[in-house]
């Protein structure tokens, strides 16, 4: 491990004025994160008629992006305010650790999805003994070891990082292609693992989204009904513009990472960190009438 105990982040670079106004904006874009997607988790636990397997996994996914935001926020929040700060290297890889289980458990999270919604679509009557309770359980406990394992590797390899002076990351959260850039150390193997790991983390994950999809389309394009063409056509296209926009970021950043260029990195992570965990609640879930329904159902509880 590296022997320089702390780290700076320099953050949002910009005017003071223009610090406060992301800082207001962030806050509430984190306030409305955080109490969305617990509102899903707390309604699809308590309402027997959103006990489905297609809720299931958006609870879990609500989950993943409530770690997201809470280890990103924090930090976030207080660069802004404090124009960078100081942060200890043990501390950068704990972030760096579980940002990375909860971003690796998405990706699989959000191919369980592409799946479920495959099998629901092309294969109705198979869908429920195919998708069984105890078969979804198994699924996303698999995408929960997943995440989990995976990032020890990634973080190992990050502990391993060598620096040559101050540890100055142009960013706003302790991510890995801003440490290897100035680590002094070989970082081929690195690259080399980290190139190696995206393969089961991304490759294989847009693989099959992109078949399921594929079959999808062509189920709905065979359907008679306009009306339930154009009603499939509408949730396939906002869980493909999710997928598209959380996908093309990651694969930006970690596949294609573009050296130099900090601030195309900082916009591209805001849409992973920030954007996808907030619309994912209204994308997926507050959008539905189910919720909904549920939504009204609770709130006449508690009048």
């Amino acid at each position: 491990m590296t022997d320089v105990p702390e780290i700076f982040l320099l953050g949002f670079q910009v005017s003071h004025d223009l610090r406060i106004f992301l800082f207001c904006l962030l806050l509430c874009v984190f306030a409305a994160t955080i109490c969305g997607n617990v509102l899903i988790v707390t309604l699809v636990s308590s309402s027997k008629n959103l006990h489905t397997p297609m809720y299931f996994f958006i609870s879990h996914l609500s989950i993943s992006d409530i770690l997201v935001t809470s280890g990103i926020a924090p930090i976030m929040l207080h660069t802004l305010m404090n124009n960078g700060m100081t942060i200890y290297f043990i501390d950068c890889l704990a972030q760096w650790y579980f940002f990375c289980s909860s971003e690796t458990l998405e990706c699989f999270l959000l191919t369980m999805m592409s799946y479920d919604r495959y099998v629901a679509i092309c294969n109705p009557l198979r869908y429920n003994s195919v998708m069984t309770r105890t078969h979804c359980v198994m699924l996303a406990t698999t995408c929960w070891f997943l995440g989990f394992f995976i990032s020890i590797i990634n973080t190992h390899a990050a502990s391993n990082l060598t620096f040559c002076g101050p540890i100055i990351i142009d960013h706003f959260f302790c991510d890995l292609i801003p440490l290897l850039e100035i680590s002094c150390s070989d970082i081929s193997i690195v690259k080399v693992q980290n190139y190696f790991l995206s393969i089961p983390l991304l490759i294989v994950p847009t693989i099959i989204i992109i078949v399921c999809y594929v079959k999808i389309i062509v189920t709905i394009l065979q359907i008679p009904s306009n009306i339930s063409r154009q009603k499939a056509f509408s949730t396939c296209s906002a869980h493909l513009t999710v997928v598209s926009i959380f996908y093309s970021a990651i694969f930006s950043v970690y596949i294609v990472p573009t050296k130099g260029q900090s601030s195309i990195s900082k916009i591209l992570s805001l849409l992973y960190t920030v954007l996808t965990p907030l619309i994912n609640p209204i994308i997926y879930s507050l959008r539905n009438k189910d919720i909904k329904r549920a939504v009204n159902k609770t709130f006449r509880k508690c009048t």
